[in-house]
């Protein structure tokens, strides 16, 4: 045996329908096993504060070790867990195939599955994390949803924190009356058929930020394809379960993974291909849904099919070139490389593609937010959460560029509010890479 490892790390199979795999006695040792290990190392101890919490639990036990913790007391642990993964990808010398065989992240989506089928979990985290009903009744009502919403209304964000937990001051996604799947349907586009990349076709799968948040991400998307010889078409049939994932409920993830690749790979069979247009629903299709699969060969071949936008960006311009007509920007971008754009393990594809930009002048920032989806803007997470992002914020600030940006919209907002404060001064919007693509392109604003 190796002490830690260069090799590339791997992932397991959640075996999810094993009962073993709920089962609290089998947990609990597996959970011991794991953290003894995180003990003897501690080497994550700034990723986020899992680790921190688990070395107290430690150093505050009789015998100094693992085995004077409670279990119970790991509850807390788990709580703390983002499911950013970059313990898992960046930090951890003991991940597959090492003989330790250590996946901190996902032995916390374990524990949080085995407390939902014991009836532990859901509530208001499970609420929030609904988040195609949460999209369509707030479009339904934008302006109402997003006057209620705004951290600056004093009347309702306090009844907010005390009746779904969601903390008074953090920054909340707007809500849009047109979806992004409608917007697009309105304002059909032409296709450069002079660009290199004439021919192709590719599906775009909205996710639901996209779709009832941000339709810029999409609009942006589609333009910059359409500049670039690409046909594009618009398929949202719903989230892809990365909120039902940080809650731990497999099962229905396994019904969305089900139906996505069902709908989208009726595309892919007529010769497109897939994009996704943020990160964490990238990481999903290509990444976990497989690992919650394993035998389904729809969700396979899905997976095989596509890529994150930056990363289909940049193989178009090493595979067939860009369409002229990118312009220097001026200022430069502060770029955040989103966890889940790291977690797929295909490097840096949203600095590669700013790179392309003449004159590009990139700052590119890659530690965690610290947001973890609708983790960061609860009650008792938000001031813990500004706290661990802050290195980013302060990253951002000091890096002098007119740009901040980030691959993950809700760390977008949550580095801005990050720089506030600070005390700097944050811009309006940190837009997604692609919105800044499209910028120098002149074909968004």
């Amino acid at each position: 045996m190796t002490e830690g490892s260069l090799d590339a790390p791997t992932r397991h199979p959640l075996a999810w329908t094993d009962p073993e795999f709920a089962d609290p006695a089998k947990l609990d040792a597996e959970m011991r096993r794991v953290f003894d290990i995180c003990h003897g190392c501690r080497r994550c101890f700034n990723l986020c504060d899992s680790f921190p919490r688990l070395f107290d639990l430690v150093d505050a036990s009789p015998s100094g070790e693992i085995e004077g913790v409670k279990s119970e007391d790991f509850a807390s642990v788990v709580e703390a867990c983002t499911l950013c993964d970059l313990c898992f990808m960046t930090k951890c010398p003991y991940v597959p195939p090492h003989p330790f065989n250590l996946d901190f992240p996902h032995l916390m989506l374990r524990h949080r599955f085995a407390e939902l089928q014991l009836g532990k979990r859901e509530g208001l985290p499970g609420e929030l994390a609904k988040t195609d009903r949460n999209g369509k009744l707030g479009g339904a009502v934008a302006p109402l949803a997003n006057w209620a919403i705004d951290r600056s209304n004093s009347l309702t964000r306090p009844l907010m924190e005390k009746v779904v937990d969601v903390h008074r001051d953090a920054a909340l996604p707007q809500f849009h009356g047109k979806t992004f799947a409608l917007q697009a349907k309105a304002a059909p586009l032409d296709v450069n058929r002079e660009a290199p990349a004439f021919g192709r076709k590719a599906v775009l799968f909205a996710t639901c930020f996209a779709n009832y948040h941000n339709p810029g991400i999409g609009m942006a998307t589609r333009a910059v394809l359409a500049k670039n010889g690409v046909e594009t078409e618009i398929v949202y049939p719903r989230c892809c379960g990365m909120p039902l994932l940080e809650q731990g409920d497999l099962a229905k993830v396994a019904q969305a993974a089900r139906e996505i690749s069902r709908a989208l790979l009726s595309w892919v069979d007529r010769g497109y291909d897939v994009i996704a247009l943020v990160p964490s629903c990238a990481l999903m299709l290509k990444f976990e849904w497989p690992l919650i699969l394993t035998e389904d060969e729809e969700v396979k071949r899905l997976s095989a099919a596509t890529s994150d936008i930056s990363e289909y960006i940049v193989d178009l311009a090493k595979t067939a070139g860009l369409a002229p007509g990118l312009q220097a920007l001026e200022g430069g971008v502060a770029l955040h490389i989103a966890c889940h754009a790291r977690a797929q393990n295909m490097g840096r594809k949203a600095a590669e593609m700013l790179a392309l930009i003449p004159g590009a002048d990139l700052s590119v920032i890659e530690r965690c937010s610290a947001h973890g989806g609708s983790w960061g803007v609860r009650k008792e997470n938000f001031e813990l959460a500004i706290k661990l992002g802050r290195p980013v914020a302060r990253q951002a600030k000091d890096s002098g560029k007119r740009h901040v940006a980030s691959e993950c919209p809700l760390a977008a907002a949550h580095i801005l509010q990050g720089i506030e404060k600070l005390g700097g001064s944050p811009p309006a919007k940190a837009p997604h890479p692609i919105e800044i693509f499209a910028l120098s392109y002149g074909v968004w604003s």
